[in-house]
């Protein structure tokens, strides 16, 4: 399956979600692409997104 290339405006998006703490599933739902795309690119970008299973109370 080919990978969608992430759009300028995709990658600020993302930014924004991992700045207000977001989940790793959030981002994936908001951004329409599958969790593992959006590791990938938060990895390339430096950004930090927690998954909802390891999220501490």
């Amino acid at each position: 399956m080919a990978r969608k290339p992430w759009s300028f405006k995709e990658d600020r998006r993302l930014m924004e979600l991992a700045k207000s703490s977001a989940s790793l599933e959030e981002a994936a739902r908001q951004l329409g692409r599958s969790p593992d795309a959006i590791k990938r690119m938060a990895l390339r970008l430096g950004l930090s997104l927690k998954s909802k299973g390891t999220k501490k109370s």
